[in-house]
């Protein structure tokens, strides 16, 4: 929101801008310059120390439903969130998206706290702080990372980071000697609930972990890592890696028993294939058996032929006499006249 300011006045009382005019105020506007919120994701979230929101004008105090109509509008809603996000999964980037996605014009400040403070009020994590920066700042919905975020909000931190809203899940958080840690925040008008994904969270990875211990140690000596850095007694080492041993033998039966089922499968294929060749052979065999020695075969056409031929061969040809007789002029009477 534009902010009005007088210039400085002379000695006479006039304002300088104004020194040969009759005396009046001069407007001048101060504009916001919050960060924007990241549109080109070509680069990981910077950290709140890089960026440090040097805006001068007046963070004034918004309502949630001012929020969600898009107001201010020359500046974004800046919305908080926090958390130790150790192991990043999707349960942590979902509560990442809702926080974003909760006003049509969010900038999304991410809070992590260090391993002191983790250590001192939760337990041990898996991932060092710095590694959960960096998994923070690599997340499509985070726009800045706060690094060393305080574990219960002050409101020294609030205002130094000019921070609208909080959004957290709504199931109250009882830790450093209090039953909700955010209570102060949700009576002071804000706090924005998310909702947490079910069948996910880091206590559940670590549980499934601890749980099939023996395969990932397994798993990971085969890789190549060492008995003492997978923090693995020697007797546990060798039993380890006789199941390895045994697992390659019960994976190269597996294949063995697959190969000779293919082969099967093959040889019955080529068998069926070699079985319906033989038939259709066999039915043009016998077809082309049947057209040369069938009843009306060509065979026995050519039997009749060359019978009647040879017939025709051996029958006895025609005396004189009857040659004679066949002539026109031919009597019996004339043989015995002179």
């Amino acid at each position: 929101m534009p902010v009005v300011t007088t210039d400085a006045e002379s000695e006479t009382g006039i304002p300088k801008s104004l020194s040969n005019e009759p005396p009046s105020e001069t407007m001048e506007e101060i504009e916001h310059t919050c960060p924007q919120p990241r549109l080109t994701l070509t680069a990981p979230a910077p950290f709140a120390d890089e960026t440090n929101c040097q805006c001068r004008a007046p963070h004034e105090k918004l309502t949630i439903a001012q929020a969600r109509l898009g107001t201010p509008a020359d500046r974004p809603v800046r919305v908080y969130a926090d958390g130790i996000f150790d192991l990043f999964h999707s349960g942590h980037a979902r509560a990442l998206m809702q926080a974003k996605t909760l006003f049509p014009n969010s900038y999304l400040l991410v809070g992590v706290c260090s391993d002191d403070l983790t250590h001192k009020f939760k337990g041990f994590t898996v991932m060092n702080e710095a590694e959960r920066y960096e998994a923070l700042r690599h997340c499509r919905y985070v726009d800045e990372v706060i690094r060393d975020a305080p574990w219960t909000l002050t409101p020294e931190f609030l205002e130094k980071h000019k921070i609208d809203f909080v959004a957290h899940d709504d199931i109250p958080y009882s830790s450093a000697g209090s039953d909700d840690v955010y209570k102060h925040i949700k009576e002071a008008g804000m706090f924005v609930p998310t909702q947490r994904t079910e069948g996910i969270s880091t206590s559940d990875i670590i549980t499934r972990i601890v749980r099939d211990y023996d395969v990932y140690a397994r798993r990971n000596l085969q890789r190549g890592y060492t008995a003492k850095e997978l923090n693995v007694s020697f007797i546990n080492e060798k039993r380890y890696r006789f199941q390895n041993q045994v697992d390659k033998m019960k994976e190269k039966v597996k294949n063995v028993e697959e190969r000779s089922k293919e082969f099967v499968n093959r040889v019955e294929e080529k068998s069926h294939d070699l079985i319906q060749k033989w038939e259709e052979k066999s039915r043009e065999f016998i077809g082309n058996f049947l057209e040369l020695f069938g009843p009306d075969g060509a065979w026995k056409q050519m039997f009749q032929e060359r019978s009647s031929r040879m017939l025709q061969a051996l029958s006895p040809k025609q005396s004189p006499l009857k040659s004679w007789a066949r002539c026109r002029d031919f009597r019996p009477d004339n043989l015995h006249k002179p």
